[in-house]
């Protein structure tokens, strides 16, 4: 009875980032630290970052691969699909309504300006996780200095693959410092390649039946499946995946459509890959509005799934394989370069906020109340969309 308390209340806790999370993995990040690091206690702050640094490592949605993670440690692969269920389906559920609304030509002259202080406010929490994490994991010299090197790299060079390399060349630089950790017991790793299996067995079953059937749900599943095996860095980076496949490989929407959607994903809690909804409903709009619900969460699981499946094969012998020096040693160095990259993150979100007084002081004020004061951050995003609706825009 206890057990189902607690998780009762996690999956309140995950809902309620799921509502009020806007601005994508790294200012998610700094939500998760707050709620359930600093509220609950569900995992410590050095676990936290060690987890998300793994997620950074592996393909798909780095968010919803670390709260899921969450999740799996609490209770179990039965509360990770929760998890991700609770997580996904209210940026799902608007998403696809979404598309629905636009291909109804209902928002045609829809105003999000009453969302214009949540950029500058994403900036505010990105900025508090990075300042999280460089306060906990650079201890040291190197780590200082891998981090500002992986803050420059990212942020100068864009391309997907960067991230995973910069997190393993910071690992294997610090792996040469072994001899510092204390020895401890080892135990052989038992590797249970069940979720690996799994992960492959869709992919290749999805593009198999896909050709043979050329049925329209499967070829979208699979679709977004193998985009979702093949992204590194989170919701920007899929964006032109997307375009390329769906708009001027497929047709599926138009150009403008899809913009359309990008910025409606914007304003919208949760996880950015929530935007697969949008292009999954507008894909199948020629079958109606049953089709376009099946196809807006059709293309969800397709993109939410590899990620998941890959983090439950690893998660299950990461605290095995810690056992190991060298890998304890090497968590210097990822650490470190995860904490550049969240850095690297508040400067990109940055550039393209209207460089004044007010956007600047939204910044602060939000690093401030998230430091110093116990407001949850739900009611500071919830001030800020007020904001928006209340005060003039001059």
């Amino acid at each position: 009875m206890i057990k189902r308390i607690r998780y009762y209340i996690f999956l309140r806790d995950v809902l309620v980032i799921a509502l009020t999370a806007f601005g994508g993995a790294q200012a998610h990040f700094a939500m998760i630290i707050k709620i359930m690091v600093k509220k609950r206690g569900y995992l410590t702050e050095e676990e936290l970052i060690e987890l998300n640094a793994l997620c950074q490592i592996l393909p798909g949605p780095t968010s919803t691969q670390t709260i899921t993670a969450i999740g799996y440690r609490i209770g179990g692969a039965n509360l990770a699909y929760l998890t991700l269920l609770v997580w996904m389906l209210p940026a799902v559920t608007i998403m696809t309504t979404a598309a629905i609304l636009v291909d109804s030509y209902q928002t045609k002259n829809l105003s999000l300006e009453f969302t214009r202080f949540i950029q500058p406010m994403a900036v505010g929490f990105v900025s508090y996780g990075a300042y999280i994490i460089a306060s906990k994991v650079v201890t040291t010299r190197t780590a200082g200095g891998l981090m500002a090197l992986s803050a420059i790299v990212t942020y100068f060079i864009s391309k997907p693959i960067a991230l995973p390399l910069v997190l393993i060349f910071a690992g294997t630089l610090t792996a040469f410092k072994y001899k510092k950790q204390a020895p401890e017991e080892k135990q052989k790793i038992k590797i249970k390649w069940g979720n690996f299996t799994l992960w492959a067995l869709v992919l290749v079953t999805a593009a198999g039946v896909g050709a043979v059937t050329q049925d329209r749900f499967v070829l979208l599943f699979e679709n977004f499946y193998r985009n979702g095996s093949l992204i590194f860095g989170g919701g920007q980076v899929l964006i032109p995946f997307l375009h390329t496949e769906f708009v001027e490989f497929k047709g599926f929407l138009t150009s403008e459509e899809f913009l359309s959607g990008f910025a409606m994903v914007q304003a919208v809690p949760g996880p950015v890959f929530s935007v697969s909804s949008f292009v999954g409903a507008l894909s199948v709009r020629e079958m109606g509005l049953g089709a376009q619900i099946l196809g807006g969460f059709v293309a969800a699981c397709g993109i939410f799934l590899p990620g998941t499946f890959l983090i439950f094969f690893v998660i299950r012998f990461w605290d095995d394989l810690k056992r190991y020096r060298v890998v304890r040693a090497s968590l210097e160095g990822i650490n470190a370069a995860s904490a550049g990259m969240v850095a690297a993150a508040a400067f990109v979100l940055f550039q393209p906020i209207e460089n004044n007084v007010l956007n600047v002081s939204v910044i602060i004020g939000t690093f401030l109340m998230l430091t110093y004061t116990k407001i949850p951050p739900p009611f500071i995003i919830l001030a800020g969309l007020l904001a928006g609706i209340f005060i003039p825009h001059i």
